[in-house]
C-alpha cells in the first residue's frame, strides 16, 4: 500500500492519524518522523509534526528471542523521537536565505530578529486538504459507480462517526447480492475498502482523514464477534497463566482484536509475523 502523510501538533497525535487513516494496530504499521514542531519564542511551539505511515510490508520473518523479557512492542509503543535513516532534524534556513552577522538576523537595532518561517502554498494547502464531507462524497460517488458497472442494485449511505472518521455503509434489501463484494472472510471487503481510500486521495491535495467502508453491517458484526472472542480468549489466558497465540488475521481483524483488550486489565497484546500469516498473541501482563 502507498505511504499516507499526515500532521498533528506532535508527533504522536500525527502517528495516531495515519493510523487511523489505515486502519490498522501500530504493531501493523511502518511509521517515519518527517518533520519535528520546532521551538519558538518563549517556549511557543512553531510548525507542525508530520509522518508518512505504510501497512508493514512483508519481511522476513525475525527470529523470536528467548528471554523472557524480549517482546515485540506493545500498543502504547511509539515512533517517539526516532528518526528514518538518513533524515535530519529541523531544517535549517537554506543558502540563499543565510543571514549575515555570523548567522544571526538582526533588526535595525542590531538585536537578534526572531527567524520567520516560510510556508509555501503548496504546503499550506497539503496541511489542509479536504472537509470529511468531501471525502465522504468523492467516496460514496465512487462506490456508486463501482455497483452500477456491476449491475448491483443497493444504497450507500455515509456517516461520520467522528471529527476525522467517515463510514460508507453499502446495504440492500435482500442483502444476498452483496456477498461478492465481502469475499471469503472479508478479504474483498478489505480490499474494497483499500481502493476507495486510494480514490480519496487521489482526489486530495492533502491528507485525508479515515475512510471506513462496510457492506451489508459485515464490518459491525465482525468486530463485535472479534470483541467477544477475544474477550474469552483473555479470561483464560488470566486463568492458566499462559499466553495463547490465535490464528492468523488480516490487519483489520487483528486491529480489532487490539481494541477489545486494550481494556482488559491483566493481559497485553502482541502482532507477530509476516503477511499474509500475521497473527496476534494474547498474553499475561
Amino acid at each position: 500500500m502507498d505511504w499516507v502523510e499526515t500532521t498533528g501538533k506532535t508527533i504522536d497525535e500525527a502517528t495516531e492519524r495515519a493510523l487511523a487513516h489505515l486502519g490498522v494496530h501500530r504493531d501493523d504499521a511502518e511509521v517515519e518522523i518527517l518533520e519535528e514542531p520546532r521551538a519558538g519564542l518563549f517556549g511557543r511551539v512553531r510548525g507542525e509534526a508530520r509522518v508518512r505511515a505504510r501497512v508493514r510490508p512483508t519481511s522476513p520473518r525475525p527470529k523470536r528471542s528467548r528471554k523472557p523479557g524480549a517482546r515485540e512492542e506493545r500498543r502504547g509503543a511509539s515512533a517517539r523521537g526516532a528518526k528514518p535513516r538518513g533524515e535530519k532534524g529541523p531544517q535549517s534556513e537554506s543558502r540563499g536565505d543565510a543571514p549575515k552577522n555570523g548567522g544571526r538576523r538582526t533588526g535595525s537595532n542590531g538585536s537578534p530578529k526572531p527567524r520567520e518561517e516560510k510556508i509555501s502554498k503548496k504546503e499550506e494547502t497539503m496541511a489542509e486538504g479536504i472537509s470529511l464531507a468531501e471525502q465522504g462524497a468523492i467516496a460514496k460517488n465512487f462506490l456508486e459507480g463501482l455497483l452500477r458497472s456491476m449491475n448491483i442494485t443497493a444504497e450507500v449511505s455515509v456517516r461520520e462517526l467522528d471529527e476525522e472518521t467517515v463510514e460508507l455503509s453499502v446495504d440492500a434489501n435482500p442483502p444476498t447480492e452483496l456477498g461478492i463484494l465481502v469475499g471469503p472472510r472479508g478479504t474483498t471487503l478489505q480490499a474494497l475498502a483499500e481502493v476507495t481510500r486510494t480514490v480519496v486521495q487521489s482526489k486530495s491535495p492533502g491528507r485525508t482523514d479515515r475512510i471506513l467502508v462496510d457492506v451489508a453491517r459485515y464490518r459491525e458484526r465482525r468486530v463485535e464477534a472479534l470483541g467477544r472472542f477475544a474477550t474469552k480468549v483473555a479470561a483464560e489466558v488470566i486463568e492458566t497463566g499462559e499466553e495463547r497465540a490465535l490464528e492468523p488475521m488480516s490487519a483489520a481483524d487483528r486491529k480489532a482484536v487490539h481494541d477489545a483488550l486494550t481494556e482488559v486489565e491483566g493481559v497485553t497484546t502482541r502482532s507477530e509475523g509476516d503477511e499474509p500469516r500475521r497473527f496476534v498473541v494474547v498474553s499475561p501482563a
